[in-house]
C-alpha cells in the first residue's frame, strides 16, 4: 500500500480530537497512513501555559506532555477508523519504555512519529518518537483504549 501524504491543520485536528487549549498539543499533521503511521508537528512557544512553572528561568516542556502529544497523534490516527468517533474517547491504558533524551524548549518544533504496533477495535499499542530537528527528544510505547464519551450536560 502506498504511503498516503495528507496535511491537516489544527482546525482539522479539532474535528478528530476532543482536546482544546491548553491541552491540544498538535498543530499540524504532515503524514497519515491509515492504521499504520502518523507524523504530526507541535510548535513550542514561550507562551505555553506550563512554562510559567516548569521551570522559571529555565523553561523545559514537561516530559509527560511530550508523551501526551505522542498519544494525541496516535488518537488522531486511530479515531478516524471508529465509525461513531464523536461518541468515543481514546484514553491512556499504559505507558512503557518512556525515555527522555533531550529537553524540549521554547522555539523548538517537535516532530511526532507514531507507528501502530497493535490495532484492535477497542484498543491499540503505539510506538512514538518525538524529534527536535534530527535529535531524538523522547520515545515511548503507549497503550490506548477506546471508551464511550460521557454525555454533555444540557447546560454546556
Amino acid at each position: 500500500m502506498a504511503e498516503a501524504k495528507q496535511v491537516l491543520d489544527v482546525t482539522d485536528i479539532q474535528k478528530i480530537l476532543p482536546h482544546r487549549y491548553p491541552l491540544l498539543l498538535l498543530d499540524r499533521i504532515i503524514e497519515f497512513k491509515r492504521k499504520e503511521r502518523i507524523v504530526a508537528i507541535k510548535n513550542v512557544t514561550i507562551n505555553e501555559q506550563f512554562f510559567q512553572g516548569h521551570f522559571p528561568g529555565y523553561p523545559i516542556m514537561p516530559g509527560v506532555l511530550i508523551v501526551e502529544a505522542i498519544a494525541q497523534a496516535g488518537g488522531a490516527l486511530l479515531l478516524t477508523e471508529i465509525p461513531d468517533q464523536n461518541e468515543k474517547l481514546m484514553v491512556f491504558a499504559g505507558i512503557e519504555k518512556a525515555k527522555f533524551r533531550k529537553p524540549v524548549v521554547p522555539g523548538d518544533q517537535v516532530r511526532l512519529e507514531v507507528d501502530v504496533i497493535v490495532w484492535r477495535n477497542t484498543a491499540a499499542k503505539l510506538m512514538g518518537k518525538a524529534f527536535v530537528g534530527d535529535k531524538l527528544a523522547c520515545e515511548a510505547t503507549v497503550s490506548c483504549q477506546i471508551v464511550p464519551r460521557p454525555a454533555k450536560p444540557e447546560n454546556s
